[in-house]
């Protein structure tokens, strides 16, 4: 089991790792997980190569609390400093790994973290993802008046007792329709998917999906493709584009496309907001004990900077020692 698990491998996450490190903690108990295929992808592809990596952000102050600073860089000074972070440390650094899902469990302090490429345990998590993303949403429009039947999660509403069609073919939408045919909410349930198997969902998601189809709790479309939509009385229709496919009235239909937004994520781990913010208390913790935010998610509606990021880590890592590790 891991001391640490870290999500993202940002400034926040390199530097939690880096903080980690200091204080005591084992290369080997430590693991981020990165969505992308290099660290920082952010600071890569959206600030141009010209722009300054400024210390000071929205008037937060440019003073480093912990083993990581940085004054006013260039975009290529920034990056080779986290890349010498990664070697002077000798951090454990996945990439193209997508985290779906974090378990903590009931009678003691672990945590379990499932991803499209493997299951781990940790005593204590820290997230460090970005506040960037949107889900991802298909090509053709949506009328106005079928719009409130329309999500991209499952956080805003709750679907009890309804037709719901469940458009993607990752590890989210299977976990949609897991959630969606359990017994509280009693939902009729179909999955449309473009490919003709599910390939880019873990094993568990997978078995748990096509155990659902073969009790009938969920129908699956596969090699559908949705063509348009149009309103029956309020309700979204769906035409496909396969003739194999009937016209369909649905109450609601739920995108599971990627790209689900941080917001989202955190609801779904059990982490409380108070309106568009986490719940915070002591070192940046969450409601769901041992599970920290570090950088933005931190930061709050304002946004932080890099040295915000680096200065969250060390906060959060004086926490976890004192508390967990």
């Amino acid at each position: 089991m891991y001391e640490i698990i870290i999500i993202g491998a940002g400034p926040g996450g390199l530097s939690m790792a880096a903080e980690a490190r200091t204080f005591g903690v084992a290369t080997d108990k430590i693991l981020i997980i990165e969505k992308a295929h290099e660290h920082s992808f952010t600071i890569k592809k959206y600030y141009p190569d010209n722009k300054l990596v400024t210390a000071n952000f929205k008037g937060f102050t440019p003073q480093c609390t912990g083993v990581m600073c940085l004054i006013d860089s260039s975009k290529h000074e920034t990056i080779s400093y986290l890349d010498k972070t990664i070697d002077n440390y000798n951090l454990n650094v996945q990439y193209n790994e997508t985290v779906s899902k974090i378990i903590k469990a009931d009678d003691q302090q672990k945590f379990t973290i499932i991803s499209d490429k493997g299951t781990y345990t940790s005593k204590t998590v820290a997230i460090a993802v970005g506040i960037l993303g949107k889900p991802n949403k298909p090509s053709y429009k949506f009328m106005s008046s079928i719009k409130s039947r329309i999500l991209f999660d499952l956080t805003t509403l709750e679907i009890k007792d309804s037709k719901v069609l469940v458009v993607g073919g990752g590890d989210s939408a299977s976990e949609y329709c897991q959630f969606l045919t359990d017994d509280n909410n009693r939902n009729d349930v179909t999955l449309s998917y473009r490919s003709r198997t599910v390939s880019r969902m873990n094993n568990i998601n997978k078995d748990s999906l096509l155990t659902l189809a073969g009790t009938q709790k969920v129908k699956l479309l596969f090699d559908s493709n949705i063509e348009s939509l149009s309103d029956e009385n309020g309700n979204p229709k769906v035409h496909f584009s396969e003739p194999q496919y009937d016209d369909s009235v649905f109450d609601h239909i739920v995108y599971a496309l990627g790209g689900t937004t941080p917001e989202n994520f955190l609801k779904t781990i059990g982490i409380e907001f108070n309106g568009p913010n986490p719940v915070l208390k002591e070192g940046y913790e969450t409601n769901v004990l041992g599970l920290f935010l570090l950088g933005d998610l931190s930061a709050g509606q304002k946004g932080g900077s890099i040295i915000w990021a680096f200065n969250s880590a060390n906060t959060a890592m004086r926490s976890i020692c004192k508390k967990y590790l």
